[in-house]
């Protein structure tokens, strides 16, 4: 049994917009701690990984521990027709999620029906990373919509003086070069120079949602899964890519 409550219902739509961008069901964990979700995608190229805090809420009672297995897509359809200034009120009844939308002079009600998830996720990848690099958001989405002109794959190379993005198609090619020191690169650590190529459409629905102005964590080992983070308000967003193998 779990009752939830969040002010600002747009909140918790943004945040089931960065999950629904890459899987269509998964399994939340509500417990004392805030509610979390792993899942990978239908064809198993990425998994996400969610996090937000009890702290979110303005109320938070769980008993024990609860799953709620959830059609993301369907969630996703109903928190789409959130209004200005309205709260969420998440409850558990009859094996449906209840979910009331409460806003000045107004109340709205959706039951979702709980599903039994094919496949669920414990664990996140065991990769030693061997470069980690803290961009802005803004200038990476920008990066990865330049070549998606071009081509369906994109490659990041990072060495300790730089960070380099760039893709090859058909039709031309690109490379975007930061400096260590330049203005959208934050922080950039190398152990190892590391290098591999990604899926575009992947990456595109992954860094949609980061907000305006946060920055971007990429964590890469060459010919391993990316790693992909940022935070919306409290709760953290955390991806991981296969990479392009040529056949």
């Amino acid at each position: 049994m779990f009752e939830l409550k969040i002010d600002n219902a747009k909140y918790w739509r943004d945040c089931i917009n960065s999950i629904g961008s890459l899987v269509d069901e998964g399994v939340f964990n509500i417990s004392k701690d805030g509610i979390s979700l792993k899942a990978m995608d239908p064809s198993s190229i990425s998994m996400v990984s969610f996090h937000m805090p009890s702290k979110s809420f303005s109320k938070f009672n769980v008993e024990g521990n609860a799953n709620v297995g959830l059609n993301i897509e369907n969630l996703g359809k109903i928190l789409s027709r959130t209004r200005e200034n309205e709260a969420l009120v998440i409850k558990d009844t009859d094996n449906k999620l209840s979910m009331e939308f409460i806003g000045p002079g107004s109340r709205r009600k959706y039951k979702l029906q709980l599903i039994d998830v094919r496949k669920s996720v414990e664990k996140e990848p065991n990769v030693e990373f061997d470069a980690s690099i803290e961009m802005v958001g803004e200038p990476l989405k920008d990066i990865i919509k330049d070549a998606s002109l071009i081509s369906s794959y994109i490659a990041f190379k990072a060495s300790k003086e730089q960070f380099v993005v760039s893709a090859r198609g058909d039709s031309g090619e690109l490379e975007a070069l930061h400096d260590k020191e330049g203005s959208m690169i934050k922080t950039v650590e190398v152990k190892k120079n590391a290098e591999s190529v990604f899926n575009l459409e992947f990456l595109e629905n992954m860094v949609k949602s980061c907000p305006s102005g946060n920055s971007i964590n990429i964590s890469l080992k060459s010919n391993e899964p990316m790693k992909l983070s940022y935070n919306i308000g409290d709760a953290e967003i955390i991806y991981y890519l296969a990479p392009y193998m040529e056949e």
